[in-house]
């Protein structure tokens, strides 16, 4: 039972969602390890910079800025529901960033857009098995993601709560969880050229993400 300050409301969270914040932002978790993983990203984004390859780089920060706008709305769902976010992480973690992301999770979705769009047939018209080939990229990564989830599920360090948003009724997971960023990373490697459309786009994201964050942070729903 977690008490609400002075209301009279009791919140009844899961188990998996007391154990997540338990974990929340507690630095003495820290691991060396997290540093190396650093390095990595930062020299897959410095070969695609030496590349010139930008549409790579802004599509890649596109994806990662997009998961945490999910991420900051599962943060608030934590809060509004009294109950569970739509997921929570728990386990070894150098980090826990927020309730359902831990820094190892952020640094992988740093590189998962660039690894995506290098993936991009250069002809945007090709079609695969006759579906256009970015549309079946994006959901087939969106599924092999939900697949990583559905694994890490089942060795209870990625927990999900409410039926709708948990396995076997993962359509809403494939959709909402992941085809938006791989979505908006193909839009955005697909402007090509056109660096200032990329930049607006991915600035906006940014924008939103920051002005969210900020809101979330004073009403103390980090």
């Amino acid at each position: 039972m977690v008490v609400l300050g002075a209301s009279p409301l009791v919140a009844t969270f899961t188990r998996a969602t007391q154990e997540a914040e338990r974990i929340l932002r507690n630095g003495g978790m820290f691991q060396w390890s997290t540093v190396a993983l650093l390095a990595f990203v930062f020299y897959v984004y410095a070969v695609e910079i030496e590349r010139r390859r930008f549409d790579i780089v802004l599509a890649g920060l596109a994806f990662w800025l997009m998961d945490w706008f999910n991420e900051l709305a599962n943060s608030a769902i934590w809060h509004i529901s009294d109950t569970a976010p739509l997921w929570a992480v728990t386990g070894d973690t150098s980090y826990l960033i927020l309730i359902g992301l831990t820094i190892e999770i952020s640094f992988l979705f740093l590189v998962a857009g660039v690894v995506f769009v290098k993936q991009l047939p250069a002809d945007r018209s090709l079609r695969i098995l006759g579906v256009p080939n970015r549309l079946l990229l994006v959901f087939g990564f969106s599924c092999l993601s939900v697949g990583v989830e559905v694994l890490l599920n089942l060795i209870g360090v990625f927990h999900w709560h409410y039926w709708w948003w948990n396995k076997p009724f993962v359509p809403l997971i494939v959709v909402f969880g992941y085809m938006t960023f791989y979505g908006i990373a193909a839009w955005v490697y697909d402007m090509g050229a056109d660096r200032r459309r990329q930049l607006r786009v991915v600035g906006t994201v940014a924008a939103v993400d920051v002005v969210a964050g900020i809101v979330l942070g004073v009403v103390g729903w980090l």
